[in-house]
């Protein structure tokens, strides 16, 4: 094993056990229709559980694989993670109903969420400052081109194959990422460094982080923003593809609106030193529940079927400033607890996951052959997040007063 933390080879490795979960959620959405048809989905919205059932196992997997590699190492964990993953594709891959689907989706997710978040630690593990930093954006630059060219591949396949082979691929890819990782890369967590995993310290670290209502305000701000995307993942194939007929077009929609995002964080990354992740916030999230509220405004005036080229405008407004808040509010839900940061993240990362499938799942089934309930779930959940996080920044300031 002779590859070290900080080379090319190491930072293609993170960015290929990163892309793994985008690639489950982004190469499904062309395709998730013509599998609910084949398999018998009862109605016509179930198709959308495909991409929630994924999100439902990672969730669960999120309050497991963190504290575990702390225990057991970081390998270890993303073998056995990885193994559930493979064991996820091979349930789709042969799925001969719906509710077999979507248990092996929920098997993926489960196993998706270690090389996700486990591969971060790694790089965490050996690298710090600087040198972390240049890897971590090598990482997330891959993992921003995923949503843009996967939808492409999974349409791709369509075009040439049967769908079972989008899950073929994923059992490929987790072959090769675990081989990777077991010939060429090192452990690096040591065993004098690991603590022994405790559900009780787990727990105890979660009921710290949630008496603070900045973490809490933050984390429940952060599940209904994630709410609205999920919607938006459960249902842009039904909008783009059936109700407006861009199915052949349908990837370059996503991938347009992937772009939105990117640029987003592109622009965060230059400007929040500068102006400060609170401010940044603050005026995103306005301006995403104008939009969505201009929006509505004219989607019923069209009777929830306004014209292609001014959803695409809305939609893409809407999602760089949903991209400037992501990544801050996760800062800021964290930032009053960095004394017990890992176990915090996985414990908001739990709950603001659950909240996000439960919001997203609802307003994604109300789904009417209109825009008007995926706009009126953006506009809503905004107006929801802007409550919370008003209400944390008031007890912030009082704490501060003190």
């Amino acid at each position: 094993m002779i590859n070290r933390n900080g080379t090319v080879e190491f930072v293609l490795l993170i960015a290929l056990l990163n892309a793994l979960t985008a690639m489950s959620i982004d190469t499904m959405l062309p395709a998730i229709g013509v599998i609910a048809n084949e398999l018998g989905a009862a109605d016509p919205n179930n198709r959308q559980f495909i991409i929630t059932a994924l999100f439902g196992g990672m969730t669960l997997g999120t309050l497991i694989y963190g504290p575990a590699s702390d225990s057991i190492g970081r390998k270890p964990a993303i073998f056995i993670g990885l193994a559930i993953f493979a064991v996820g594709a091979l349930m789709c891959l042969f799925a001969t109903n719906f509710s077999a689907m979507l248990m092996g989706r929920f098997i993926q997710g489960l196993g998706a969420a270690s090389p996700r978040f486990v591969s971060t630690a790694m790089v965490r593990d050996g690298l710090a400052g600087s040198a972390m930093a240049r890897v971590m954006s090598f990482v997330m630059t891959v993992f921003m081109l995923v949503p843009i060219l996967a939808p492409s591949i999974g349409q791709l396949v369509l075009l040439v194959f049967h769908w079972r082979f989008i899950f073929g691929g994923f059992f490929v890819m987790a072959i090769v990422a675990g081989l990777w990782l077991g010939l060429r890369q090192e452990e690096t967590l040591p065993v004098e460094r690991r603590l022994p995993f405790s559900p009780r310290t787990l727990l105890a670290s979660g009921i710290e982080a949630f008496r603070h209502p900045v973490t809490l305000g933050y984390t429940l701000a952060m599940g209904c923003v994630f709410s609205g995307l999920i919607s938006y993942l459960g249902t842009s194939q039904q909008i783009f593809a059936e109700l407006y007929g861009q199915g052949a077009w349908f990837a370059i929609w996503f991938a347009g609106f992937a772009i939105a995002l990117a640029l987003s964080t592109i622009a965060n990354g230059r400007f929040v030193v500068r102006l400060g992740m609170r401010a940044i916030t603050k005026w995103a999230l306005r301006a995403s529940i104008g939009f969505s509220l201009i929006f509505l405004i004219v989607a019923s005036t069209y009777g929830g079927t306004p014209p292609l080229a001014t959803l695409g405008i809305y939609l893409f407004l809407n999602f760089f400033c949903l991209g400037l808040l992501f990544g801050n509010y996760n800062a800021l839900a964290l930032e009053p607890v960095g004394h017990i940061a890992g176990m915090a993240s996985a414990v908001s990362g739990f709950i603001f996951s659950v909240i996000s499938i439960v919001g997203g799942t609802l307003v994604g089934q109300t789904y009417n052959d209109t825009v008007i309930p995926l706009v009126a779930g953006f506009g809503g959940f905004g107006v929801l997040a802007f409550l919370l996080t008003e209400w944390a920044e008031s007890k912030r300031k009082t704490l501060a007063k003190l």
